[in-house]
């Protein structure tokens, strides 16, 4: 989604907002969204992702009364290299928990929209088969915007839709790099999907991604791609018993699946399952949805104070200042910032 299409979109939403003003009343907005109004819940997270001032407080009203009734979902990250096939593994294993009687909701994070210009509906597009079903949401994230506020507005999303009552949220990084860790900040299970026979296999993804990730699954293992998948299971499964163990004593298991042939989805739901009954028993869950809560509190506070420092007419005044001194060469690069923050 490209900004001009971005902006018409929000346009457009602000019309309908106009034309609905009842619709926007906080109390009813929210009691739809308690009832399941899937219509509400597309209009209210079109409010969160709005970049309109006047949405602002609206947006934080309707999630604060969302908040006490949110909480009850099983929130899975997932991962991959590009080409891995997450969007086919999303369609196919969504729409298998779905035949388990579960309620799934499908959010992504593409801090990279900016450069790949509407990754995120052309993924949508692919879920095709879960697109279908009544019992699932799939929304793509805002484009063109920094990744902290892309994450801030899917965290959003997500008490949204657990309020909704959707009990399996799945959040899709579109993106690479940082999107990763965004997602791993803001999910209960981290599932990194990886590929056989593509070279070598530990050179293939970021260490600190495998020391993330809760489980790996090898994906695309049908034809002559099983006897690969296989070995590359393997091959995970000794490496990361070469990392420090988790702090929750969690050790991150390996399987093999096919989206085409559907086989392996039993396996990785079965991960899952142990993995959530593993914290739960701990009473692991909410300390870790806790920690990732102040760790959040924390991110926004930097970024406020980034935002508000650099917008503020005073420091961009001093700022353009000494940027001319420092093209002068008058002072180094750490002077310069040391001048401007005092």
């Amino acid at each position: 989604m490209s900004d001009d299409t971005r902006k018409q979109t929000e346009i457009h939403a602000a019309d309908q907002i106009r034309k609905h003003q009842r619709n926007l009343n906080t109390k009813e907005l929210s009691a739809a969204i308690l009832s399941h109004d899937r219509a509400a819940l597309a209009q209210a997270i079109t409010i969160v992702e709005s970049t309109q001032s006047d949405h602002t407080q609206l947006a934080k009203e309707i999630v604060q009364a969302c908040l006490p009734f949110a909480g009850k979902s099983l929130r899975i990250g997932i991962t991959g290299v590009p080409g891995v096939g997450k969007s086919t593994f999303i369609d196919v294993f969504g729409s298998y928990l779905i035949s388990l009687g579960k309620k799934i909701a499908v959010l992504a994070i593409d801090p990279s929209s900016p450069l790949s210009k509407g990754s995120i509906l052309g993924d949508k597009t692919r879920m095709d088969q879960l697109a279908a079903e009544p019992n699932a949401f799939i929304r793509p994230s805002p484009s063109s915007e920094t990744l902290g506020g892309v994450a801030r507005k899917t965290r959003e999303t997500i008490i949204l839709c657990e309020a909704a009552g959707f009990d399996v949220i799945l959040i899709e990084t579109v993106g690479v790099g940082q999107s990763e860790t965004a997602v791993h900040s803001m999910t209960d299970f981290f599932l990194l999907l990886m590929l056989a026979g593509a070279g070598d296999q530990l050179q293939g993804i970021k260490r600190g991604i495998m020391e993330m990730c809760d489980a790996m699954l090898i994906t695309k293992a049908d034809g002559e791609n099983v006897k690969p998948a296989n070995f590359a299971k393997a091959e995970y499964t000794s490496a990361l018993h070469l990392f420090p163990a988790k702090e929750n004593g969690w050790t991150p298991r390996v399987e093999v699946c096919s989206a085409l042939e559907k086989r392996g989805l039993t396996e990785a739901w079965q991960m899952i399952s142990d993995y959530e009954k593993w914290m739960t028993e701990r009473g692991l869950i909410s300390i870790k949805r806790h920690q990732q809560d102040v760790y959040w509190m924390h991110q926004t506070i930097r970024e406020k104070l980034i935002s508000d420092f650099y917008q503020s007419p005073e420091n961009k005044k001093r700022i353009s200042e000494i940027e001319s001194d420092l093209i002068a060469g008058k002072i180094t690069a750490f002077e310069a910032a040391r001048l401007i923050v005092g």
